[in-house]
């Protein structure tokens, strides 16, 4: 392979990407190109760019971008339209972030004439998985440095030395006490891991959760929300239309008040391991639950059906990294099809750590006829004899069986 001339790193500003940033200069001699992502980690990200430019990053080629709203549109809602969990509880907060990330990070390598991408995932998680075959994907002859799998700075001890001797910035470190989580951010959820986390047996310290209050401390009285939905994707709070992003964020902070939205895991990473992490995901959680109340009113039973039989592989698909595989395509064309009349409203009470759906109407689009499903006087709408005919046409099969088996029992 050539010489690489130039890289665009994904690079936070933290300490992990601040020395790989340096490492590429001094390991391959190269230029290097940065790009951080606004997804709603919360983070002032102006520190990024500064201390790119103190370690030598021409002004040019430190990209900072807002990308909030093309992550909850173009990513997240199709996410939840499937209402995608992974090993039943996790919601893929960080797994949905990365193809975005890399998306653009290939855009940009385009833009400046880049040899190669870079990023701080370890050999031993997911992350690394999914920025790779989402490069590959988009640009199949791209060259991928992860210096993880190259170097020998193995621990924080290592990355910290290294850090001082080339005049990295650190940040200050945390108080005495502090359980040293690794954490990441974006607007769907905060996940941790690290420290005490490692031992999957250990009660995660209150202190550590950003988000969320404990339930036991939200407030007394339940709150009610309303939901719009439109071709399955959320477009109202309360009446008020907002940007998708923004309506996420709304949820976040509702769903934080009251505590929901908290889970602590063992999940099968795709490399192998186990791992445990503990996750907040307060407006996805109220989101989740919204959009499959709205779905029981609008979809078809067997339509529902065949979209929870879809949903694990689709969630395994964005787990593992093949957002942009064509199955994942193909799977999303259908699931988007089935959308198509997933429209109204959901009332949802959060009280505690619950979201508890407490009404749902469609006026357009719900399958629900009263006047089937009612207990009193139907008028002829339904007629009952009819199911005597359905069911033992359903029994058919058990009753052969049934009878085999006692000819069976009579000649022994």
């Amino acid at each position: 392979m050539g010489q690489i001339r130039r890289v665009v790193l994904a690079y936070s500003g933290g300490l992990d990407t601040s020395v790989i940033l340096k490492w590429l200069q001094e390991q391959y001699g190269c230029e290097v190109v940065t790009f951080t992502a606004d997804l709603g980690q919360g983070e002032e990200l102006e520190a990024a760019r500064r201390k790119a430019l103190q370690l030598g990053v021409k002004e040019e080629h430190v990209f900072i971008e807002d990308l909030r709203e093309t992550f909850v549109r173009d990513f997240v809602f199709p996410m939840f339209r499937a209402n995608a969990v992974y090993e039943g509880e996790y919601l893929l907060g960080t797994s949905i972030a990365r193809p975005l990330i890399a998306k653009r990070q290939i855009e940009i390598a385009q833009i400046v004439g880049a040899d190669a991408v870079a990023h701080g995932a370890t050999g031993k998680g997911n992350d690394q998985v999914r920025f790779e075959l989402a490069y590959y994907a988009l640009m199949p002859e791209i060259r991928v440095i992860a210096p993880w799998r190259e170097w020998d700075l193995t621990s924080r001890e290592r990355l910290l030395a290294y850090a001082e001797r080339h005049g990295i910035p650190v940040e200050a470190k945390p108080e005495s006490g502090r359980a040293p989580y690794s954490m990441d951010a974006n607007l769907l959820h905060i996940s941790y891991e690290g420290g005490i986390l490692e031992d999957p047996a250990v009660e995660p310290e209150e202190e550590m959760w950003r988000w969320t209050v404990a339930p036991e401390r939200a407030p007394d009285q339940p709150e009610y929300v309303s939901l719009f939905f439109e071709r399955g994707d959320l477009v109202a709070i309360d009446g008020e239309r907002l940007p998708p992003h923004a309506l996420l964020a709304r949820l976040n902070a509702l769903g934080g008040k009251h505590g929901v939205g908290r889970l602590d895991l063992v999940e099968n990473r795709f490399v192998g391991m186990k791992s445990r992490g503990c996750y907040e995901t307060p407006g996805g959680t109220i989101l989740l639950k919204a959009h499959r109340a709205i779905e029981s009113l609008t979809l078809d039973r067997e339509v529902a059906h065949l979209k929870d039989e879809l949903m694990p592989r689709y969630a395994s698909l964005i787990y593992n990294g093949f957002w942009f595989s064509p199955e994942r395509e193909a799977l999303q064309a259908l699931i988007d099809h089935t959308q198509q009349n997933v429209n109204g409203t959901v009332r949802v009470k959060l009280y505690k750590g619950s979201v508890q759906v407490v009404g749902r109407s469609s006026p357009r689009s719900s399958l629900f006829d009263a006047t089937l499903a009612t207990f009193e006087e139907d008028y002829g709408a339904y007629r009952q004899k009819d199911a005597e005919g359905f069911i033992r046409l359903q029994a058919l099969r058990m009753r052969v069986a049934a009878r085999r088996q006692q000819q069976r029992e009579e000649r022994t």
